[in-house]
């Protein structure tokens, strides 16, 4: 489903990602571990095509994102990758169900259409009951949920998810790691997760760990 052949990425003169291979299986759960500096969210973003290697192959789901352009990269990142992040980044002028909404309308969904579906992984949260509700109304727990159906809603192949339960507590976090298989089960997607929670990375089908930019494999992956 992903496959990331010697990805490299500077910035400036800091090399954050050294020749980076990978592949993660369709359906697969898996963690990117690694200290602060360790180029995981860069990867993440290389991965989910909003950032381009400086070198390196990127192909998901079949398709060598590197050889599209820029409104067909666009066109594919809304319908086929869905993107978690730690905040929520749910917009505060709409309600829980019209941020969920927000892709498939992009997407080229009918109104009609956008809000059956939308409605539909709220249900699917245990939300319908807070559909018309402003972010500024839910719980953290809430807000990370419809962030979560937000990014399921045009059922895309692969999520992409950085720190999703860094922002909540305990009982929270258990909930969101709970749901991520829930997912798995209903939808069949393919989940990597940065993270920096061992409880989740411990659950995962596979943790890969970073380092400076390279997959440290002393580590078990």
């Amino acid at each position: 489903m992903i496959h990331l052949e010697n990805i490299r990425k500077s910035f400036g003169s800091l090399q954050v990602l050294r020749g980076i291979s990978m592949d993660v299986a369709k359906g697969e759960i898996v963690s990117i571990v690694g200290p602060s500096g360790a180029g995981k969210t860069t990867l993440l973003q290389v991965m989910g095509t909003l950032d381009k290697p400086d070198s390196g192959l990127v192909v998901i789901d079949g398709t060598p994102v590197g050889g599209l352009k820029e409104r067909q990269l666009s066109d594919f990142r809304n319908r086929r990758i869905g993107f978690v992040f730690q905040f929520h980044q749910l917009l505060p002028e709409f309600t829980a169900l019209e941020n969920v909404m927000i892709p498939a309308l992009i997407a080229g969904f009918s109104r009609a259409e956008a809000k059956a579906s939308a409605l539909d992984m709220l249900q699917f949260m245990s939300l319908a009951d807070r559909a018309s509700h402003k972010p500024n109304e839910l719980s953290g727990g809430e807000k990370q949920r419809v962030a979560v159906a937000r990014a399921l809603i045009n059922r895309p192949a692969v999520v992409l998810a950085d720190e999703p339960s860094g922002s909540l507590d305990t009982h929270n976090k258990e909930e969101l790691h709970r749901l991520f298989f829930d997912l798995r089960e209903r939808f069949g997607q393919t989940f990597v997760i940065v993270t920096h929670d061992e409880g989740l990375a411990r659950i995962t089908d596979r943790t890969i760990h970073l380092l400076d930019g390279e997959v440290d494999y002393s580590k078990h992956t």
